[in-house]
């Protein structure tokens, strides 16, 4: 009999065993001891992890969803000793070949004939349980989870880095690259590849052809064509992870009208990064971001559409409202994404105690200065395209 690719005779090569990242290892350590911690001082037995969120912060990256589906397929039990993985027998060779190698997780399984969530019932009865999401038979501690998983450490913020520069990279050759006359669709399709090629998840894209975004401020594509500007936005993840950033292009000199108001909503994005600063309530920063709406003669422009939100292993962790007294905290990223009639800025920045970091930096577009308390900003300008 012939051998196949199923028989002993073809192994599999180490080109298909995961090497172990040690540093991956101890930050998933260190969470555990964080969660163990937890525990103790809240006399609770053990959390029960289900959503996608915490699943993805407490395993580094890894994820218990399938691929353009809602629903987790694993959920974990974290006690102060162990923390073990439940799902059926139909998911747990990837999830343990691909995501959690080497990282000390367990395994409980059941068959896939039986729903994950009767396993979740079991290990939850008779004992002192919370949990993330509502269960029967836990209380939710979603919110204690949240303070967690906002507070981000250096090898998650490196990862940003670098997902913020690949990000910014699509985004920008989508914008040089696609032909004149496409459709918001193809175009979509065309940052969409680019994304998925070097395993980003597009969580959302917007192209918004000819002023579309003055109609619908959370338009995503269609078949309009761009016969003279455009923005495109983009929401990319990650090893769990979300940056967002915009930018805008036009064929041809580009009108007055849309270098005022992309100058203007430049400015806005400008003063709330230079005001986003740590230990601030929002609304401090807010309050400087409207006296631009203001002063520009659109003070009710900001109500068309949300302004910023806190992101991370959620696209919007917090949406920032006016009036808002989160307090902004060092290490924590925002999405700032103002927009002024037909033109959206956006990218994704890093608040620290220096300066703040762009996390989607601008690579090869033009650049616009604008001045904000005699600081020079740099920010993405328009892309004049030839016809």
């Amino acid at each position: 009999m012939s051998s196949t690719a199923l028989s002993p005779d073809h192994p599999v090569s180490s080109g298909e065993i995961q090497a172990i990242d040690f540093e991956r290892v101890e930050e998933v350590q260190a969470k555990h001891e964080l969660l163990a911690e937890y525990l103790k001082l809240n006399h609770f037995d053990a959390l029960l992890i289900c959503d996608p969120a915490n699943y993805a912060w407490l395993t580094a990256g890894a994820t218990n969803l399938r691929q353009l589906d809602s629903s987790p397929v694993a959920a974990i039990l974290v006690t102060t000793e162990a923390r073990v993985v439940l799902c059926r027998n139909v998911d747990s060779g990837q999830i343990f070949d691909r995501d959690l190698m080497g990282l000390g997780f367990l395994l409980k399984e059941r068959p896939w004939t039986e729903g994950l969530d009767v396993l979740l019932t079991d290990v939850c009865r008779g004992r002192r349980i919370v949990c993330d999401v509502p269960q029967p038979e836990t209380e939710n501690v979603a919110a204690d989870l949240r303070s967690f998983r906002t507070h981000l450490v250096e090898y998650e913020l490196n990862r940003l880095r670098e997902l913020g520069l690949s990000v910014s990279h699509a985004l920008e050759a989508t914008g040089r690259n696609f032909f004149i006359g496409s459709t918001e669709s193809e175009i979509a399709g065309h940052l969409a590849h680019r994304l998925m090629k070097n395993q980003i998840q597009p969580v959302r894209i917007q192209v918004m052809a000819d002023g579309q975004g003055w109609r619908y401020r959370n338009w995503g594509y269609g078949d309009d064509r761009i016969e003279r500007h455009c923005v495109i936005s983009v929401i990319g993840r990650k090893h769990g992870l979300h940056v967002g950033a915009s930018r805008s292009v036009c064929i041809g000199a580009p009108p007055k009208e849309l270098e005022n108001v992309h100058e203007l909503a430049t400015l806005v994005q400008a003063t709330g990064l230079y005001f986003s600063q740590p230990a601030w309530s929002f609304d401090e920063t807010w309050k400087r971001v409207a006296r631009i709406y203001e002063k520009f003669g659109v003070p009710d422009e900001w109500r068309a559409a949300e302004q910023a939100e806190l992101m991370g292993y959620r696209p919007a962790e917090e949406k920032l409202l006016p009036g808002s007294q989160t307090r902004l905290e060092q290490g924590q990223v925002i999405h700032w994404h103002p927009s002024v009639r037909s033109s959206s800025v956006g990218d994704t920045f890093l608040i620290s105690e220096k300066e703040i970091e762009n996390l989607t930096p601008i690579q090869n577009w033009p650049i616009m200065s604008v001045s904000i308390k005699g600081s020079k900003v740099d920010r993405p300008g328009i892309l004049v395209r030839e016809v």
